[in-house]
């Protein structure tokens, strides 16, 4: 065993880091543009939306990050099917929101 090794970043077959990517980027500018659909909710469901678009943004905009460093932490975080399920849910939640209200 070496102590130098790094951990081998390789992708679940089903897994598309660049779509995530850009679905991430895509609602990131659609909040800033319309911040409104967060804003007008009551605050514990407001609470609610920016924790969970923290992680979900966060989460796919470090996953190609941890696929190129390898970094096991990194990955583990944010290649796990919870975390990778957290952006679409997301997205609906804001389009449910714009649709609605």
């Amino acid at each position: 065993m070496r102590v130098g090794r790094r951990f081998p970043a390789r992708p679940r077959p089903g897994d598309r880091p660049l779509v995530a990517l850009l679905t991430a980027a895509g609602l990131s500018v659609w909040l800033l543009y319309q911040p409104a659909l967060v804003q007008g909710l009551d605050w514990p469901w407001r609470a609610v939306l920016v924790l969970l678009g923290m992680w979900a943004l966060g989460c796919a905009f470090a996953r190609p990050l941890a696929m190129s460093v390898g970094g096991r932490g990194l990955w583990r975080l944010s290649a796990a099917t919870w975390s990778r399920a957290l952006l679409p849910l997301f997205a609906l939640a804001l389009v449910g929101r714009s649709l609605l209200g």
